[in-house]
C-alpha cells in the first residue's frame, strides 16, 4: 500500500492532519561543496534537576555535518549509554523517562570515548542547554571548553508561529511524532527539526540557532534592588537567583549587546533612581549555559 499517497490524500481533504514518524537517517542531502563543520546534539536523562546532587543515568550524542545556511548533510554514528547512579532511581524519574534500575544496573559511561566525541566537533547543542551543559561539564573537560547552543531558547519559536518551545510540541507542530523521553530519540527528533526551514523566516532552524549562538550577550545583575520593586523587575524579564551552590543572590537578566546600555538606563531611572549598583558579565557560546556565569 502507498501510505504516503494515502496521507497526502487525507491532508488534501482539509479534514485531516497526518503525523509522520521520525526515523534515524544517515543522510539528509549530499554535500554541496561548502565548507563542512560538525555539530553534536546531546541529551541527558538524570536522577533529578540538581547538577550538584543528581547524576546522569542516560547519555545520547548524535554527531552531524552541516554547512552554509545551517544546512545539515550527514548523520554519523551515535553514542548512547546508561549509567548506574550511586542511589536508586526515584520512582518519578522512572515514570517520566521509562528508565528502571534494572536497565542501568552495572552500566558505566565510557569517558574516553565520550571525550573523543566531544573533541571532534565544532559546537555542542542541546534542547535546554542550561540543564544538559551543567551535567556534562561536571564530568567531561571537553564539555567545559566547547561552545554550546540551545535549540529551545536560541530560536524565537513564537515568532515563527509556534506556541511553545518544548521539543515534543515543536516536532508535533512540524508534522512528525517519535517515541519520546528516550535520549537518543530526542536527539534524532531535534536534528530533524533543525534541518527544516522555519515557517515564517524560511531559514533553517539550525541557521537561526547558530547565528544567535555566535552573538555575545550580557548578564546584568541588579544587586540590592529594592524589594518592593520585585514585581516590576519580574515583568521586565528579570529572574531571581537564590545564591544556591555559592552563586550570586540577586535579580538578573540576559540582554543582547545592542540593548545593554538601554537596560542600564532603565535600571538607573526606574529601579534605583541613581547610577545602578550592578554587576555585568559578558557571555558567549563558550560560557553560556554554564555554572560559571551563575
Amino acid at each position: 500500500m502507498d501510505y504516503e499517497a494515502m496521507a497526502a490524500s487525507l491532508e488534501a481533504s482539509g479534514e485531516y492532519r497526518v503525523l509522520r514518524k521520525i526515523r534515524a537517517k544517515k543522510e539528509f542531502c549530499p554535500p554541496d561543496g561548502s565548507l563542512l563543520k560538525r555539530g553534536l546534539f546531546i541529551d541527558v536523562e538524570t536522577t533529578g534537576l540538581s547538577f550538584v546532587d543528581d547524576e546522569i543515568i542516560e547519555l545520547a550524542m548524535v554527531p552531524f555535518s552541516y554547512g552554509n545556511a545551517g544546512k545539515i548533510f550527514e548523520i554519523f554514528e551515535p553514542y548512547q549509554c546508561f549509567q548506574e547512579p550511586r542511589n536508586e532511581i526515584p520512582a518519578e524519574i522512572t515514570s517520566l523517562t521509562g528508565i528502571t534500575q534494572n536497565m542501568v544496573s552495572g552500566c558505566r559511561l565510557d569517558h574516553e570515548r565520550i571525550e573523543n566525541y566531544l573533541a571532534q566537533v565544532d559546537i555542542l547543542i542541546a534542547h535546554n542547554a542550561a540543564f544538559d551543559r551543567k551535567f556534562m561539564e561536571k564530568l567531561f573537560e571537553q564539555a567545559r571548553i566547547k561552545p554550546w547552543a540551545c535549540s529551545a531558547t536560541q530560536i524565537n519559536w513564537r515568532a515563527e508561529g509556534f506556541e511553545g518551545s518544548r521539543l515534543g510540541y515543536l516536532v508535533t507542530s512540524a508534522g512528525f511524532f517519535y517515541d519520546r523521553h528516550r535520549a537518543l530519540n530526542d536527539c534524532y527528533a531535534a536534528i530533524e527539526l533543525l534541518a527544516r526551514p522555519l515557517p515564517i523566516s524560511k531559514l533553517t532552524a539550525l541557521d537561526v540557532l547558530l547565528e544567535n549562538a555566535r552573538r555575545p550577550s550580557w548578564r546584568i545583575w541588579a544587586s540590592h534592588a529594592p524589594f518592593e520593586l520585585k514585581d516590576k523587575l519580574r515583568r521586565r524579564g528579570y529572574r531571581w537567583a537564590s545564591g544556591e551552590n555559592g552563586g550570586r543572590r540577586a535579580w538578573y537578566r540576559d540582554v543582547p549587546n545592542e540593548i545593554k546600555d538601554l537596560e542600564l538606563k532603565y535600571l538607573a531611572d526606574e529601579i534605583y533612581g541613581r547610577e545602578p549598583p550592578v554587576y555585568i558579565q559578558r557571555i558567549d557560546a563558550y560560557d553560556r549555559f554554564s555554572e560559571r556565569v551563575d
